[in-house]
């Protein structure tokens, strides 16, 4: 048994976490470089509580630069077990509208520019993503959004993009009517497949802020729209985050679907093949194996 340490990464218009106890700035040095900000960390109805700003405060990193490596590494090193993505998106459902959340079950990785993964040369290791984000955690995030009165939807495969521009209208028909997307955004990869390599349990919450440019109603995305509805989508996030502590309590058992066992039977180079220098970077990410 362990304790529950629950991190909030926010996205676009999520910049802290309400009612936050003994609430303190800190900062955390990592191999793969400075995360995004200082984290935000204190506790909340007893329950140890981390946030991250994904963009930093201010907003003054794109969807490519985000430092993904580092923010992990960061949540991982200051005890983190759970991690939950808060993140804006376009919807490519009808039902999905402007204001609804979605709790992602899916990815679709199309981004390009990003480092992927902690392993590479001197240590390789290959871990499942098959079933991207923890179930237990989702749950909670649906119990605790459905409490707060949002209309929440459950299970939807999310396009992960380059961007920093939005989809062409080919790209969001494509996405919608070929490849059967439900919502689309920039930011949850490599996030969701790195949380899975430093065996943390991962939630998506999706909030939906626009129906992207496949809607023959809506046209093109519009910035200004997307920032009226990002406000109200913060307000609901945050009164979701807020209901999560009574439902994970503060004593953790180990994950009944594995993530924090993820590394188990992934790492495949010989120990004595293994590079010292990447090892040592490695010490958060993956101690409990190596």
């Amino acid at each position: 048994m362990t304790q529950t340490r629950i991190a909030v990464i926010g996205g676009s218009g999520i910049y802290d976490i309400d009612g936050l106890e003994n609430a303190e700035w800190v900062s955390v040095d990592t191999p793969w470089g400075a995360p995004s900000d200082q984290i935000l960390t204190g506790s909340l109805d007893g329950v140890a509580m981390a946030f991250l700003p994904r963009h930093g405060r201010g907003h003054v990193h794109s969807p490519t630069d985000v430092p993904y490596r580092a923010n992990i590494d960061a949540l991982k090193r200051i005890g983190v077990t759970d991690v939950i993505s808060v993140s804006a998106c376009g919807s490519f459902r009808e039902h999905m509208a402007p204001g609804d959340f979605v709790i992602v079950d899916q990815f679709i990785d199309r981004t390009f520019a990003r480092d992927k993964s902690f392993f590479g040369t001197g240590c390789v290791a290959h871990v499942s993503v098959a079933h991207p984000t923890c179930p237990r955690l989702s749950d909670a995030c649906e119990t605790a959004g459905k409490a707060a009165g949002i209309t929440i939807h459950r299970g939807g495969t999310y396009l992960a993009m380059e961007g920093p521009q939005f989809s062409s209208l080919a790209e969001s028909k494509m996405y919608r009517e070929q490849w059967d997307c439900d919502v689309i955004g920039m930011t949850n990869m490599p996030e969701a497949k790195l949380a899975r390599e430093a065996e943390l349990c991962y939630a998506s919450i999706a909030m939906v802020t626009d129906f992207d440019s496949w809607h023959p109603d809506h046209g093109e995305v519009d910035v200004t729209t997307i920032i009226a509805t990002l406000t109200g989508n913060a307000d609901k996030g945050r009164a979701l985050v807020k209901g999560l502590p009574a439902l994970l309590g503060t004593d953790r058992a180990s994950c009944p679907h594995g993530c924090d066992r993820a590394l188990e039977y992934a790492i495949l180079t010989a120990p004595e093949k293994r590079d010292p220098a990447l090892l040592a970077k490695l010490d958060a990410v993956a101690g409990r194996i190596l």
